[in-house]
């Protein structure tokens, strides 16, 4: 038998699930999860080794975790439809996840012909059936509706959280990956550079401690970034885009702005396995988001760029 790999696109609506996925088959964190919708703003890349066992010889899924499909009315949004359409552009499967839980959407069918257009094989898997409270024959309806609209590989009920029904769904990928080399090495399980995740676990807290428009209008630069054997030393900035938002972030003697610090803090230290000393700063940068080229420069693999060439994302347009 031969080794099977590929790469293998979570696609589904925000707050989905598709991020609970991706680190409960990865075995650990990669992606930061919230109630809030668009928690996940780029591509998340994890990596799953499945070892060789007596008469399989292994296998290797590369995973992409998307943002929520959506019809974007922003330079954000737009950037974020755009990841999702890069990472559907020459993947080998396509994982479609619906919350089984919730009522069905116009821009359901929107995630459906965005599905149906890759040409891709595709499995849809229905998420969150641990909150049906027991009426499970609310599945079945699910899956005669969403087979009649399109033709899957397979309908997989599962359980993100709960860890139910990952394991036929592992089985499920294998076997419809094509046979193919080992990308990544055995020890590694993402593509995303450390400082990028430690911006991502500030944002994580940020969007956990704040409601209303501010979560949604705010971003994290990690600006200064400095490993020791016993000492890891981050400065960030927290952007958000009114001096409202920047009072809230800070709240009242500090306080809302040292909790997400320290609840960013201990995720950072558990990632990177040392102490952690974390500065945090707030800054106002008036529709942020409607700011292409500042959007653009969020990106981590821009963000690398810039490092060997650093220009300041404060004084961008």
């Amino acid at each position: 038998m031969a080794f099977h790999s590929g790469f293998v696109c979570i696609v589904g609506r925000p707050n989905a699930g598709k991020s609970t996925l991706l680190n409960a088959l990865a075995g650990e964190k990669l992606a930061i999860v919230s109630p809030k919708p668009q928690t996940t703003r780029t591509r998340v890349l994890g990596v799953i080794h499945v070892p060789k066992e007596k008469k399989k010889p292994g296998a290797q899924i590369v995973l992409i975790d998307t943002p929520g499909v959506h019809r974007a009315d922003s330079s954000l949004g737009r950037k974020m439809m755009s990841d999702v359409r890069e990472a559907l552009d020459g993947c080998d499967l396509v994982l479609m996840i619906a919350d089984a839980a919730a009522r069905s959407q116009p821009d359901d069918r929107f995630l459906l012909d965005l599905v149906k257009g890759t040409k891709t094989p595709a499995f849809l898997l229905l998420n969150k059936i641990d909150l049906l409270r027991g009426d499970k024959g609310k599945l079945l309806p699910l899956i005669e509706r969403h087979s009649s609209q399109h033709k899957f590989q397979q309908v997989l009920p599962i359980s993100a959280r709960k860890r139910e029904g990952l394991d036929l769904l592992l089985k499920k990928v294998i076997a419809a990956l094509p046979e193919g080399p080992r990308y990544f090495p055995e020890d590694q399980t993402t593509d995303q550079p450390v400082r990028f995740m430690a911006s991502e676990l500030i944002r994580e807290q940020v969007l956990m401690a704040t409601t209303e428009e501010v979560p949604h209008s705010t971003t994290v630069v990690v600006e200064q970034f400095e490993e020791g054997a016993k000492l890891t030393r981050i400065a960030a900035a927290i952007f958000c885009e009114r001096e409202g938002q920047k009072r809230i972030l800070i709240g009242r003697q500090g306080q809302m702005l040292k909790k997400i610090g320290t609840e960013a803090r201990l995720g950072i230290e558990r990632m990177v396995g040392t102490k952690v000393y974390l500065e945090l700063f707030v800054k106002v940068k008036p529709n942020w988001r409607e700011s292409r080229s500042f959007v653009d420069d969020l990106d981590w693999r821009r963000q690398l760029e810039n490092l060997v060439a650093p220009e300041s994302l404060e004084t961008k347009a």
